[in-house]
C-alpha cells in the first residue's frame, strides 16, 4: 500500500513540466481522489490509507493539502513538486498503467472542472449531507461510499 503523497508524486513526475505543464493543488487532490475510488473498484482495496474529507470544494486528503496549502491555488512551483521527505517512487507496472488511465481520463480537466464533478457525486454528498454548503466539513468520505458509488457507475458502462 502506499501513501496519498507517493501518488501524488506520481502525478507530478508525469507532468511534462519541460513544455510547461502545471497543476494545481486542487486538481491534484481530485486525481488523487478519483485514483483511490477507482482503484477500490478495479483491485478491491484501498490505494492509500490516508484520510478523503469532503471540504467546501470537494474531496480533500488533508496530508496533501498540509504538503502545498493553498499558498499555491494556481500552480505548484516545480521547486515544490520535489523533496527528500516525498520522493517520487517507481511503482509496479500495473499501478503505473491504471495511474495514467486516471491522468488520461481526468488530467484533462481543469480544477473547477473536477471539483464540479466531484460535488455532484453521491460519495461527496453523502459525508456533507448534514454540514451547510459554505462551512468548513471534516467528515471522511468512506471508502465504502466510494466502491458502492464507482461501481455502480462502472456498472453502468460510466467509468
Amino acid at each position: 500500500m502506499y501513501t496519498a503523497n507517493q501518488i501524488a508524486s506520481w502525478f507530478l513526475a508525469s507532468l511534462e513540466t519541460n513544455s510547461g505543464d502545471t497543476i494545481s493543488p486542487m486538481k491534484l487532490q481530485k486525481l488523487i481522489y478519483y485514483s483511490q475510488a477507482w482503484h477500490l473498484v478495479k483491485f478491491d482495496k484501498p490505494l492509500f490509507n490516508d484520510k478523503i474529507e469532503a471540504w467546501m470544494h470537494g474531496p480533500t486528503v488533508p496530508a496533501i493539502y498540509e504538503r502545498f496549502d493553498n499558498a499555491y491555488r494556481d500552480s505548484i512551483p516545480f521547486e515544490k513538486m520535489f523533496s527528500k521527505e516525498h520522493s517520487y517512487k517507481k511503482l509496479p507496472i500495473e499501478l503505473d498503467d491504471f495511474l495514467e488511465e486516471i491522468f488520461l481520463k481526468y488530467g484533462e480537466h481543469s480544477a473547477w472542472f473536477l471539483e464540479a464533478l466531484s460535488k455532484k457525486e453521491l460519495p461527496w454528498r453523502m459525508a456533507r449531507r448534514h454540514t451547510p454548503s459554505l462551512m468548513h466539513c471534516h467528515q471522511e468520505i468512506t471508502q465504502e461510499s466510494m466502491k458502492n458509488y464507482y461501481s455502480k457507475l462502472q456498472h453502468e458502462g460510466k467509468p
